[in-house]
């Protein structure tokens, strides 16, 4: 596979989703992987683009079908990413990007050693509350339970190869677009991708 893959995660309200975006504006040779989800649409949303809406039903055939590389329920709904389309991708040279929790990121790192993970962090817990309430989507109890559920994220970031502080956004974009660009000039990356400029090594 010649395609590199990357995983980002982060706990709800840290910006995740922002950062990702703007990479991606940025970076035009990066493709989002589109995850399956039981949830229901949020306005605005349509299906295939920003998730594949799926009933729980469906849902629990894909992981009897081993089609998923990863997935977890999170806040009580699943989501997954294909293992079919991610392999296609990869050998189709495209780097690709995840936006999954620290659940799937260890999953595919388990399925992919080469994966290169990444976790944003907000800058402090007051800071992931303040975003979460301007929102103005969740009730109480929702941000109280995507705060506890916050810090349990956390505590997994030793698990991650790259850990950025999503204080500043346009310096958090500056970061994650330097870790894709250090990965692509990574020995085996340039090998695989511009093997012409290698020839020279089989030459005596």
């Amino acid at each position: 596979m010649s395609g590199t893959l990357f995983t980002v995660s982060a706990p709800s309200g840290a910006g995740k989703t922002t950062l990702v975006h703007r990479l991606l504006e940025r970076d035009p040779g990066l493709k989002l992987s589109v995850s399956y989800a039981t949830r229901a649409p949020r306005q605005g949303e349509e299906n295939g683009r920003e998730y594949h809406f799926v009933s729980a039903k469906h849902f629990r055939e894909l992981v009897e079908a081993g089609e998923f590389v990863e997935w977890a329920e999170v806040h009580g709904n699943c989501y997954g990413t294909s293992r079919t389309w991610l392999v296609e991708q990869l050998a189709q040279g495209r780097d690709t990007l995840l936006e999954i929790d620290w659940q799937g990121a260890a999953q595919v790192r388990a399925a992919f050693p080469e994966a290169i993970s990444v976790f944003v962090l907000p800058p402090s817990l007051e800071a992931l509350e303040s975003r979460l309430r301007g929102r103005g989507t969740d009730s109480e109890a929702v941000i109280a339970t995507r705060l506890r559920a916050a810090r349990n994220e956390m505590q997994h970031v030793a698990d991650f190869a790259y850990v950025i502080i999503n204080e500043h956004l346009p310096s958090a974009v500056d970061d994650l677009a330097a870790i894709v660009r250090a990965a692509r000039l990574r020995y085996a990356s340039q090998h695989k991708r511009h093997p012409r400029h290698f020839e020279f090594l089989a030459q005596h």
